[in-house]
């Protein structure tokens, strides 16, 4: 399976219309079936890595002063005990701590951009927390233990974007021009991903990358998912532009 990291900036886009919502309706028409989906958030950190193991996952809505449509959304799918399971025996083989979490549903992050991906909630998901705190290449580290999944016919969808500093974005307006910045930190990227250059993307090497990132959690799904498409043959871009003037929406399918 290829390995996928989907923009979701604001919760807004949940109610779809947009030329975003609709870029994934057809990357999602165009992907092989898979068995299941393991997700990754940049909405669900925790000390050690947790995986959910219920076999009907709420629709979380971890966000407030959002119009009431949004609240009511709910993306019914299915949870998967067995992969939970399978994903806990890969990350305690790689030394990794991790533990199953029997409560927790799917926050917006994994179910705003699996809606339009796969419209019929008819695959299986299980979502891993981020570790909080830790740093870009343990994150990488992650991925790397999950890869076997993906000859198991398992889908990894990580959800984040490129570019994520709320203080610098104006919500209240969707069309705006880009910040020098947070473009020339979306290039960067990009760049390096071509030239394989990990160790960098791991480390943010580059000026901007602070003021794109003041803290990682919405960079670090993209490591993840790097880290389990190794070693990736192609790179590409099923949707690339920005919302409010700073947040990259691209989007990136490792093959």
């Amino acid at each position: 399976m290829p390995v996928l990291f989907t923009a979701h900036g604001s919760p807004m886009n949940a109610l779809g219309g947009t030329p975003f919502s609709q870029a994934l309706g057809t990357w999602g028409s165009a992907l092989p079936r898979p068995k299941g989906i393991l997700a990754v958030s940049a909405h669900w950190q925790t000390p050690e890595l947790r995986i959910t193991a219920s076999p009907r996952p709420p629709t979380v809505h971890d966000f407030s002063g959002f119009p009431s449509a949004l609240e009511a959304i709910e993306y019914p799918v299915a949870g998967d005990p067995d992969l939970a399971r399978r994903v806990v025996s890969l990350l305690e083989r790689a030394g990794l701590p991790v533990g199953l979490d029997r409560e927790r549903g799917l926050d917006h992050g994994a179910w705003a951009p699996l809606q339009f991906l796969f419209p019929e909630a008819d695959v299986p998901v299980v979502q891993i927390s981020l570790l909080a705190l830790a740093a870009g290449a343990r994150h990488v580290e992650a991925g790397q233990a999950l890869a076997p999944l993906r000859d198991e016919g398992i889908l990894i969808v990580a959800s984040g974007n490129l570019t994520h500093n709320l203080r610098s974005a104006d919500l209240s307006h969707r069309d705006l021009p880009v910040a020098s910045w947070a473009a020339s930190f979306d290039r960067w990227v990009v760049d390096k991903l071509l030239e394989r250059d990990l160790a960098a993307l791991a480390l943010l090497e580059t000026p901007e990358g602070r003021q794109a990132h003041p803290t990682l959690e919405h960079y670090a799904p993209f490591l993840v998912a790097v880290g389990a498409a190794l070693p990736f043959m192609a790179v590409a871009f099923p949707f690339e532009g920005f919302e409010h003037g700073t947040l990259s929406m691209r989007c990136v399918q490792f093959d």
